[in-house]
Formats: C-alpha cells, structure tokens, sequence
C-alpha cells in the first residue's frame, strides 16, 4: 500500500489533472478523517452503487461535480497548498452535493443549487476554522450542515425548487409505547451496516462494505470502530426502545459511526481508554440524534451529522490526554 501511494504521488506530482483528481479523492475520504486517494475511490464506489441501486445515479453525479466545485473554489481562494492537497476543502462540498440530490426534486435548478452550495461550503469551511481555531478543536462537517440547512429551507420559499424528500412538518409528541421485541439478527446486521453507509445517505449493504474496505485500506483502527460504533449505535436504540424502522434503516446510527471513528481513532491514539471514552460518546449521539430528530420536525428539515458535531465537539474541548495523548490525527479537519 505504502508503495502504491508512492508511486502516485509520482505520477501527480508530474500531472496538473491527477492532482487535481487525487485532491478530489481524498477530499471525499477525508468524510471519514482519511486522507487517502484510494479510500476515497471505494467511497465513490460505494456512492455510486448505493446510487444506482436506489435508482437515483443523480445523487452520485451530484456529489461528484460539489467535490470538483469544492475543490475549485478553493484553488480560486487560494487557500493554503497542504490542506488543499489532504482534500480538506471537499469533505463538505461532497456531503452538500449528496444531501441536495437526496432531498430535493431533480430539476435544473438543483445543479445549480448543488454548484452554490459546493462553493459556499468552503468559504464556511474557512470561516468556521478561523473561529474554532483558538478553541483547538476542527470544524469537522459544520459547514456542510449549516450550508445543507439554509439551502434546504429556503426551497419553501422557493417555487422552482421542490424538496419532496424532506420529512414532513409535525408537531412535537412522544413516540407511542412500541412493544418489547427483540431485534432479529438480520435487522440487527442490517441496521449496523446502514448506519455505515448512511453517513454518506446511502442505504445499501454493499456500499456499507466498500466503505469498510475503504477506511481498512488507510486505517485499520478506524475501520474497526466504525463497525463497533455502528454495533453499539443499533443496540442502544433498541434499548431505548427507537422506531424500529429508524434503527434497521441505519438513521440513528451514522452520526454515531462518526463520533467513534473521530474520537476513536482520529484525534486520540488507539487504546483501551480512548475506546472506553469514544464508546461513551457513541452511545451519547445516539440520544443526541433522537433529540435533534424530534426538535426539527417543525421545520421540516433532516438533523445531517449536526448530533455528531455537538457531541464529537462536546468530548473534544475538554482535551484530556487520556493518557495516551492525542494523536497527529487532530489536523485531519479544517480548522
């Protein structure tokens, strides 16, 4: 592997055009903290066949074009050249592009609306750096959630623009008393793999294993607590007795994934009490996706990975060593 990422930081360092592609790939691995050109390429991989599968290869192609956006908009601001080329600029054009496509009506309008949003997202990339940086902690996938919300409500003002996948406004009520079934294994599994390959809102079991493959490649230790996360995330929903249709659909389980990969193996080295620590705060964005959930559905909008913003935010202020120390991974956000 070592060898292979040499060989083509050969080749880029020789083409404008791969280097441009390899910044691209890494910015979509870099959703998962992994700055690595063939991690991103199985992430691709598992967008594209979540895509076809669900019979929308719009939302691939959206999220292909915001990470080129994303990337574009950054050379034109002339950002700093490491950052640029660890693809910390596209993480969130990706995510932006993937969310608009999953969300609203495709239409003409929407590529326009998923270029905008691309953009925009690194100059929130930028500005939330600057403003957490004296807090030490990265800005993480901020700017794509408070980009994707903006974008998102203002299509209720807009008659061009048609958000038919957008959950429905409903006043706020407790769920109804769900009966005490056990969680079958293959919901089970089905549950933990969704809440893989829903970070990238994809509902697929295949794309769930490509993404596995892809975080395996560049970091063993993150793949490994994706999958426990994911395990930990399905089991305390049921608990807590969630929907069960939220927790086999993976959609209490990918902000969760994240806080385990992030906390887990990013910006603490590996060990038993960084395991402890990171498990604490997966199950904690468990409660805090349910919580959002519900606190949005008046306005009609998705919590995106908001939960694992303020928990992952929450765990990281207080920079306790844990012993171990923190890790080189702490510069793998902006910010």
């Amino acid at each position: 592997m070592k060898r292979f990422i040499e060989q083509w930081e050969a080749l880029c360092a020789s083409s404008l055009i791969l280097r441009f592609v390899d910044i691209n790939l890494r910015g979509v691995g870099q959703v998962m903290f992994q700055d690595n050109p063939l991690t991103g390429l199985l992430f691709l991989a598992a967008i594209a066949w979540g895509s076809v599968a669900a019979r929308a290869p719009e939302i691939f192609i959206a999220g292909a074009i915001a990470v080129a956006t994303a990337t574009l908009a950054a050379i034109w601001l002339r950002v700093d050249r490491p950052t640029l080329n660890a693809g910390l600029y596209g993480y969130n054009g990706v995510l932006v592009g993937l969310a608009l496509a999953t969300f609203i009506t495709p239409g003409p309008l929407l590529w326009i609306y998923v270029v905008l949003g691309a953009a925009v997202s690194v100059v929130a990339t930028l500005g939330t750096a600057n403003a957490l940086r004296p807090l030490g902690v990265a800005a993480l996938t901020f700017p794509f959630v408070i980009v994707t919300w903006i974008l998102l409500l203002a299509t209720y003002g807009f008659s061009g623009l048609a958000g038919e996948g957008l959950p429905s406004a409903v006043v706020i009520s407790p769920v109804e008393l769900l009966p005490e079934n056990p969680l079958g294994l293959v919901d089970f599994v089905r549950g933990v793999l969704l809440s893989i390959s829903q970070v990238f809102l994809k509902g697929s079991g295949i794309a769930a294993l490509l993404l596995l493959a892809g975080l395996a490649v560049s970091s063993v230790p993150a793949a490994a607590f994706a999958l426990g996360g994911a395990i930990l995330a399905v089991a305390t929903a049921h608990l807590f007795g969630a929907e069960s249709d939220l927790i086999v659909g993976g959609l209490l389980g990918f902000s969760p994934v994240l806080t385990a990969v992030a906390l887990g193996a990013v910006f603490h080295r590996p060990s038993v009490r960084v395991a402890v620590y990171a498990a604490i705060a997966t199950i904690f964005t468990v409660v805090a996706q349910a919580a959002l959930d519900v606190g949005l559905r008046p306005f009609a909008i998705p919590a995106l990975t908001a939960p694992f913003i303020l928990v992952s935010w929450m765990f990281l202020l207080p920079r306790q060593s844990l012993d171990e120390g923190q890790s080189g991974g702490a510069d793998s956000g902006v910010g």
